[in-house]
């Protein structure tokens, strides 16, 4: 399975800032260390006429540039600097990659990714650039271009806060199905309508998260047969449901995520629609248990990917069998 990263160009952040940065370079050794058999390779930089298929010409030249003014990097959450530019183009560089991935081998991941905050005009939310709707951009656009057919996309956004930006961006697009599964009094306080919104009450655990999933996942693979079947999936797999996360205001155990992933590749296996897997957001107390489950989301992915090589339908391998 191809992997993707760009933790070699993460920014320093000011002391006591509230984003962990560390935990890409810690996943990326967590898996060369544990997963064998992946082919993990650093992704290159989105260009400006990438970033242009989602991005208005001000916001990519703001950032590219260094002109954002104090309220537009307050709202991103970042202080502007070069590392911050190119650390953020390459982390649409890396969901391009797996994206183009996915479609030749049905399942592909970055450790990264999942900006889902990033609107068309603005950044917002720790996110610089969309990633995911650069990329499922890019990707309609080469599908055309080779195959002169339509590439309908669908956006499964796990991560405990909305998929606001992506909603926005794609709100009149009838080829981009979103669905969002979140913490309803969590931010974004004002959310944008997607396709599919399910609000999560605070404290919400396994059980009920999972049922809500199910019943989501069916929904939403239903509603899209109306147009066609969507030809490939983005799954943002946020790790801050988990109960320990700071922000998430959640309970999932780490079990109930690894059913939570496992369900999303068992039936997209099912359905035989190829998947890009972004890691998203992830704040626990601890790092460590952010990247442990991060880690259970590339094993889960990394058996998906034997399955899907095996012309396998669902039942997604086990994660020690993941391991090789």
């Amino acid at each position: 399975m191809q992997v993707f990263s760009n933790d070699r160009f993460l920014p320093t952040l000011p002391p006591g800032h509230s984003f962990p940065m560390p935990k890409y370079r810690l996943l990326r050794e967590q898996v060369e260390a544990r997963l064998s058999g992946l082919r993990l390779q650093e992704a290159e930089a989105a260009s400006d006429g990438e970033l242009a298929l989602v991005h208005t010409p001000d916001h990519v030249s703001a950032v590219t540039e260094g002109t954002l003014s104090a309220a537009a990097q307050r709202e991103i959450g970042f202080p502007w600097s070069e590392r911050m530019v190119e650390r953020s183009r390459r982390s649409v560089g890396a969901t391009i990659a797996a994206a183009r991935a996915a479609l030749s081998e049905g399942v592909s991941a970055q450790l990264a990714g999942g900006t889902h905050h990033a609107y068309a005009h603005k950044g917002s939310g720790y996110c610089v650039f969309n990633d995911v709707a650069v990329a499922a951009r890019l990707m309609q656009a080469e599908t055309h271009r080779h195959h002169r057919r339509l590439l309908r996309i669908w956006v499964i956004d796990l991560d405990v806060h909305q998929g606001n930006g992506t909603a926005a961006i794609f709100r009149d697009d009838p080829t981009v199905f979103t669905l969002s599964l979140h913490g309803a009094k969590n931010f974004p306080f004002r959310k944008e309508p997607s396709d599919l919104d399910v609000d999560l009450p605070d404290g919400c655990g396994d059980d009920q998260y999972l049922a809500a999933l199910d019943q989501a996942m069916a929904q939403g693979w239903e509603r899209q047969q109306r147009e066609g079947p969507p030809g490939l999936a983005f799954y943002l797999a946020g790790a801050d449901p988990h109960e320990h996360d700071r922000l998430g205001r959640l309970k999932l155990s780490a079990a109930g995520l690894a059913q939570r992933d496992a369900r999303v590749f068992d039936a997209l296996g099912r359905w035989r629609v190829p998947v890009a897997v972004t890691m998203a957001g992830g704040y626990g107390r601890d790092i460590a248990t952010t990247v442990a489950v991060h880690l259970q989301t590339m094993q889960l992915a990394q058996a998906a990917w034997l399955n899907w090589q095996a012309g396998d339908s669902p039942a997604t391998g086990s994660m020690e069998e993941s391991r090789g």
